[in-house]
């Protein structure tokens, strides 16, 4: 009962609006304080030493300062104006090109943040422009920025490899085709949207620029940022390099990239450094307030209470999965996904061992589950994100819209993971 009144006091905090890092500390503190006193915190300073020393999470801020190179030095923006002029004289080209595009940012920047924006900037006024309906054009670029949360080299599946034990580079090599199976279902509802009703996804109008043109300009901008991705992933998936060094090695080839773009600035890296301090003391710290909570949470008996409620599960292995995938789902309204990795999952990952089901399997539909969360109201960080950079013409009812049928196709995706499970080892 202490541990489901901890929880609960943390559900009620956050919807309240306190700070989430220190709304999971100080509830731990208070409840620990009261129930044992200062000797049960007296192994916390080697749990942050062990949280700040792994080598694993290092890769986090190498990653995210990766991101924010390529999003200020403008690849992205060339990108996405390539594309656009790939696809856009097809019915729902543009829309399409942004989700093309998406994928590319996320597995070069593994960003939500800095992809919804980028594309937010870019590609709203253009599908505006030629008379997108709003929702559509919110929904995909909404979407299309959290395809960071599945396609490699993603920060949800590397917290997930430290807290299931499982290698990062096996976690990668599992969410390569259902991340680009989730990029083909947005491809197909773009299209099939454009076709069945003409007015919602228009072609742009044709460029006098001649097409070949129009394809050099497309290579330049996609094949530099695609072999950045390609050395990256590839080193990790390939064995040949840890996720750390891996991503070290992107960081230094994205500020080449930079370079040679000839955009890079000390200024421009300045910002980028303070803003990847300012992300990544953000996780790290929400990773300490989680390890002070499940310290205690686990003294308490949480894990014990939560093992002994699973064995009333109907339905056996699929029963736990499916409740559990409910749960994450409802937690993702008010919850970030670095809370739910590093809270909910540890306590329902001894249950996962004694169950048979494979680890992995089971981290991918968490991710997919947990990439949802970006996109579910009231605290879907990627709606936020766009309502900061999106006209008044559009409207947050407009935004919101646009994003439910996307909702149910990642939905989809972790059904069709679930239903044929040997796909996260197609790699």
């Amino acid at each position: 009962m202490i541990a489901l009144v901890m929880f609960l006091t943390c559900l009620m905090m956050l919807v309240l609006g306190f700070p989430v890092a220190f709304t999971f500390a100080g509830v731990a503190l208070i409840f620990g304080l009261y129930f044992e006193g200062l000797q049960l915190f007296m192994l916390v300073a080697y749990r942050i030493e062990s949280i700040m020393t792994n080598v694993t999470l290092m890769a986090i801020p190498l990653f995210i300062f990766m991101g924010l190179v390529l999003e200020k030095s403008g690849i992205a923006e060339k990108m996405l104006e390539s594309m656009g002029l790939l696809f856009g004289q097809i019915r729902g080209g543009l829309a399409v090109s942004t989700v093309i595009v998406g994928a590319l940012l996320a597995a070069s920047t593994g960003v939500v943040g800095a992809s919804v924006v980028t594309m937010g900037l870019i590609a709203l006024p253009v599908m505006l422009k030629y008379h997108y309906d709003k929702k559509l054009a919110c929904g995909v670029i909404c979407a299309s920025g959290t395809l960071g949360q599945i396609i490699p080299p993603s920060i949800i599946l590397i917290i997930m490899g430290d807290v299931l034990q499982q290698p990062v580079g096996d976690f990668y090599r599992a969410a390569l085709l259902p991340g680009l199976l989730l990029v083909l279902f947005y491809v197909i509802y773009c299209l099939t949207m454009g076709a069945i009703a003409k007015d919602i996804a228009p072609p742009m109008l044709r460029s006098n620029t001649a097409i070949s043109s129009q394809y050099w300009a497309a290579i330049k901008a996609i094949v530099p940022a695609l072999a950045l991705i390609v050395i990256v992933l590839g080193t990790i998936i390939g064995g040949i390099a840890t996720p750390t060094e891996s991503a070290a090695m992107g960081a230094v080839g994205a500020v080449v990239l930079a370079g040679c773009s000839r955009r890079l600035r000390f200024a421009m890296l300045h910002q980028i450094a303070m803003e990847t301090t300012k992300i990544s003391a953000m996780v790290f710290t929400i990773l300490i307030g989680a390890t002070f909570f499940s310290m205690v949470f686990t003294y308490t008996g949480g894990d014990k209470a939560v093992e002994q409620l699973m064995q009333y599960i109907p339905g056996g292995q699929w029963g736990f999965v499916l409740l559990m995938m409910a749960v994450i789902f409802l937690l993702g309204f008010f919850i970030d996904f670095v809370e739910i990795a590093y809270i909910f999952i540890p306590m329902i990952a001894p249950i996962l061992i004694k169950s048979g089901i494979d680890p992995l399997w089971f981290g991918i539909l968490v991710a997919l589950n947990l990439q949802t969360s970006f996109l579910t109201p009231p605290f879907g960080f990627s709606l936020f994100y766009l309502r900061g950079v999106a006209p008044s013409s559009v409207t947050t009812l407009d935004i919101y819209r646009g994003v439910i049928p996307f909702i149910f196709l990642q939905i989809l995706t972790g059904m069709t993971i679930m239903l044929f499970p040997n796909i996260i080892r197609a790699f």
